[in-house]
């Protein structure tokens, strides 16, 4: 795996901003139910990138700080949300987040908890978090076994990509990170409905806009 997985999507900031989907709009209903999410709130946002989750809570009038270590993806969201008053960009990691101890109501990270290192962004969340203290960590997932497109998109990448079983592996690590940050009973799962519309266009963006995707002039 990458030493440095922070530097992973730096020469593919465009078509992640272009072509990754953003977040179920019934993810804010979600955790006004579940955690009583609500617009007064300060959510910190960890590995926000250009902020396609960052949006959510934004649009729901939370303040958020995006805490992201990648300078291409930071500054990419700080072109996109400049003109929130509502967003700070952070430069920051989930281990090392610079935030002010006790300052945020809930911790996000979408699409990039398995890249965090747990014990010690266990320990930190503790240190920005007020009480109770939330998190929510969320993926958009593609169905597996559900179509025979789906199957065949994915023996490509297992066929062409070198990164893409490594990077498979670190997805399913999240589940032992959980563990570790919440305890084996501290946590909950949700399920939600969500689609993304491409034409071909988009398809291939969306594939190049993944880490694990061979760029042109590299093997595969």
């Amino acid at each position: 795996m990458d030493p440095r997985p922070t530097e992973r999507f730096t020469s593919r900031v465009n078509d992640y901003i272009r072509y990754r989907p953003d977040y179920p709009a019934t993810l804010i209903p979600l955790l006004r139910h579940e955690i009583g999410l609500a617009p007064d709130w300060v959510v910190a946002d960890v590995g926000s990138g250009p902020g396609n989750l960052t949006r959510r809570f934004l649009d729901f009038g939370c303040s958020v700080y995006g805490v992201e270590p990648n300078v291409a993806m930071r500054e990419a969201g700080e072109r996109l949300m400049a003109g929130d008053a509502r967003f700070t960009s952070v430069a920051g990691s989930a281990e090392a987040t610079t935030l002010a101890s006790g300052s945020i109501d809930l911790i996000t990270a979408g699409q990039a908890f398995h890249w965090f290192d747990p014990v010690p962004t266990r320990a930190e969340f503790r240190r920005i978090l007020k009480a109770p203290g939330w998190v929510a960590l969320i993926w958009n997932r593609r169905p597996e076994e559900s179509s025979d497109m789906l199957d065949e998109y994915s023996a490509m990448l297992r066929r062409y990509s070198l990164e893409y079983e490594r990077v498979s592996v670190q997805y399913d690590r999240s589940t032992t990170g959980m563990r570790l940050l919440f305890g084996d009973n501290g946590y909950r799962s949700f399920t939600l409905p969500h689609e993304q519309i491409l034409d071909a266009a988009g398809f291939w963006g969306r594939l190049r806009s993944a880490s694990y995707t061979p760029l042109p002039g590299e093997p595969g």
